[in-house]
């Protein structure tokens, strides 16, 4: 067996795997880079030829895990796509979302180039367009949790839950050579515990080999008990001061839990009468795929729906449908809370609402979501004095706020809650998806209190697990 990091090694987003076992060469994720320094992959060749790909396992539908899947195809992959059913949903809305705003950008920036008058010969084009989407989704099919699926004669999977978002999943490929077998985990994105419509991350007894993200390996979050208290807090002073609270939201799963936390605060009377805008068009169509994989919910989220408070539909809330809705929000001037994609503000219609809020000084970005390097989110969150959006330098005068309890991801107590979950300690972990500093941390924390052989694998790099 061959294990090589074609993503995510000591850098959060460009999730990507390369196994090779039994025969079968088999991808595991095929993630988009968002990173700024790293941009430049997602346009490269990539690193594996995709037409002698066998198998691509994808463990959930956020892209920088899957967001590269259209490229993919495009330039030969024609292999099997397997997902769970609810991410199987989100994965047709969530790329053909990218491939619009791809399409949309391309097409904005071009006219942007004609109006400064730098058209040339080589004008801005999407990453892939919709049509490659198209082509994508039929290589899809649906597997179930805790079913192990045969690949071949001598490789099988399991997916686990990974309680991340809705229906995503931690991956557990077993291969069979020379008479022995070999198991490797892949624990993809590790939700928390206790947190909305998601159940909680499954837990490994063994494994051989084992890949395991890092992405908050060096904090820990607040006590989700405490959201509650931490949104309405920001809500009401934003609100008496008359600004808007402007919520960069990734569209799968955040702006979902958001809905979830808005409407308990509407329900209970917590924060004062105000519109709540749910302006991102793969957000809404997430929110319907929800919808519609209702017994994949968790106890709580399932007793509130029959309870009649359905955090869909709360008084107040918005789900904007069209480009002039949009528009129509910045002409308001009474406060209000606007959720728009994406979120960590690489695009979509987020930067038309902070491109006008972000130099009110009555007004809050608030952030709850992880902020990968070189991204404007993360420039913003670090205290940047004036950052650039759409083509114009503005000045940050709005108050800048966090909240870590919503996010999806373990903290380090979660990831050590998931490591305690090995009766015995795998041949070797491997450390991922977390900035290089965090990544290396962390790996040095477990090994000095595990006593594990640990790596942090660098970018293309190669692995025989004998």
């Amino acid at each position: 067996m061959k294990l090589a990091f074609l993503g995510a090694a000591r850098q959060v987003t460009g999730s990507s795997y390369f196994v090779e076992a039994g025969g079968l060469r088999i991808l595991v994720d095929c993630g988009l880079y968002q990173e700024r320094r790293f941009l430049g992959r997602n346009w490269g060749p990539f690193p594996v030829d995709p037409r002698g790909i066998d198998v691509l396992l994808l463990t959930h539908a956020h892209l920088d895990h899957s967001g590269l899947i259209p490229r993919l195809v495009r330039d030969g992959f024609s292999g099997t796509i397997l997902t769970t059913a609810p991410t199987a949903d989100i994965l047709s809305i969530a790329l053909m979302d990218s491939a619009e705003i791809q399409e949309e950008d391309a097409a904005y920036k071009k006219r942007r180039h004609e109006r400064e008058g730098r058209s040339g010969a080589h004008p801005p084009v999407p990453l892939y367009t919709t049509q490659d989407v198209q082509a994508t989704m039929p290589l899809v099919e649906e597997v179930a949790y805790e079913s192990p699926l045969d690949l071949g004669e001598a490789v099988s999977v399991r997916f686990r839950d990974a309680g991340h978002i809705l229906g995503s999943a931690m991956i557990e490929l077993t291969a069979r050579e020379n008479g022995e077998a070999r198991t490797l985990v892949f624990s993809g994105d590790i939700g928390q515990w206790d947190m909305p419509f998601v159940n909680d991350p499954s837990l490994f007894e063994r494994a051989d080999y084992a890949v395991m993200e890092s992405t908050y390996g060096d904090r820990d979050h607040e006590d989700p008990s405490l959201v509650d208290g931490l949104l309405a807090a920001v809500i009401r002073e934003t609100a008496a001061a008359g600004g808007n609270v402007v919520i960069p939201t990734f569209a799968i799963e955040r702006a979902q839990d958001l809905m979830f936390h808005l409407s308990r605060l509407v329900y209970d009377k917590a924060i004062p009468p105000l519109p709540v805008y749910l302006d991102s068009p793969m957000g809404r169509e997430v929110t319907r795929a929800f919808e519609r994989h209702t017994e994949f919910f968790d106890d709580e989220a399932s007793r509130l729906l029959a309870a009649g408070r359905d955090p869909f539909k709360f008084p107040g809330l918005t789900i904007v449908r069209t480009t002039e809705e949009s528009k129509a929000i910045n002409d308001s001037r009474r406060p209000a809370v606007i959720m728009a994609g994406s979120g960590m503000v690489t695009g979509g219609r987020i930067k038309h609402h902070l491109a006008r809020d972000i130099v009110r000084p009555e007004s809050t970005v608030l952030f709850v979501g992880f902020q990968a390097h070189d991204t404007l989110g993360r420039q913003i969150l670090e205290g940047a004095p004036e950052v650039r959006i759409l083509g114009r330098t503005l000045p940050v005068r709005a108050r800048v706020a966090s909240i870590n309890g919503f996010s999806a991801h373990a903290d380090r107590r979660g990831l050590d809650r998931w490591l305690d979950g090995f009766k015995t300690p795998p041949r070797r972990l491997f450390v991922t998806h977390g900035d290089a500093d965090i990544a290396a941390d962390l790996a040095e924390r477990e090994r000095r209190a595990r006593g594990w052989t640990i790596e942090v694998p660098e970018y293309l790099e190669s692995w025989d697990l004998d």
